[in-house]
């Protein structure tokens, strides 16, 4: 089939999330400039470069992840291993403003060392992130979308060790957790290499 997102698909749901899959879930920590404190996953999210360390998330709406890094400029990227599945899903409920899914989820909000948004203490990785790039997304008509895309620059990381063997992080260990399309998640389990090939061999 072929279709034309302006169009519609003509499917029971949108396919094109279930093409762009699996996505990393970022489990995005805030503090607001009140000391409110916000986790939020988000499946628009991605590592966008490696020299500075950049990753992006996007939000459907404008939400307290965005206002809260607006006010402040820092936020966490936690990582969703498998253990904390129900926990993220949990986070994701549409609470009033200022609530805590810290509190909501049963999880435990740790100081950071180079910024005051707070991490997850369960979480096997954390990234401690400072904003250089908050925008409204638009369309190629140029009208403005209620989506709004906000990068940050890594300037601390937390490992738990317990997923590191011999110096590498082992995938089997930490098991991430990923959206797929429609209300479908998975679990990384089985982990294969692949090596760049050389030109001519």
């Amino acid at each position: 089939m072929f279709y034309e997102p302006q169009n519609g698909h003509g499917l029971p749901h949108n396919p094109l999330k279930a093409i762009i899959s699996p996505r990393p879930v970022g489990w995005i920590g805030t503090r607001s400039k009140e000391g409110a404190l916000n986790l939020a996953p988000y499946s628009f999210f991605n590592i966008v470069c490696d020299t500075p360390p950049l990753l992006m998330f996007s939000s459907s709406g404008y939400k307290d992840s965005v206002a809260f890094v607006e006010e402040t400029r820092e936020f966490t990227a936690n990582m969703v291993g498998g253990h904390l599945a129900e926990q993220m899903n949990a986070t994701s409920v549409n609470a009033p403003r200022g609530t805590s899914e810290f509190d909501y989820a049963g999880l435990t909000p740790v100081s950071c060392e180079k910024i005051k948004a707070p991490r997850v203490a369960e979480a096997y990785a954390s990234l401690e992130c400072v904003a250089v790039d908050i925008r409204q997304l638009t369309g190629r008509d140029g009208k403005p979308t209620d989506s709004y895309m906000v990068i940050g620059e890594v300037v601390g990381v937390h490992i738990d060790e317990y997923i590191l063997v011999d110096g590498l992080i082992d995938i089997t260990r930490s098991r991430p957790v990923s959206r797929l399309g429609y209300m479908d998640f998975a679990t990384t389990d089985t982990v294969y290499e692949l090596f760049r090939p050389k030109w001519g061999e």
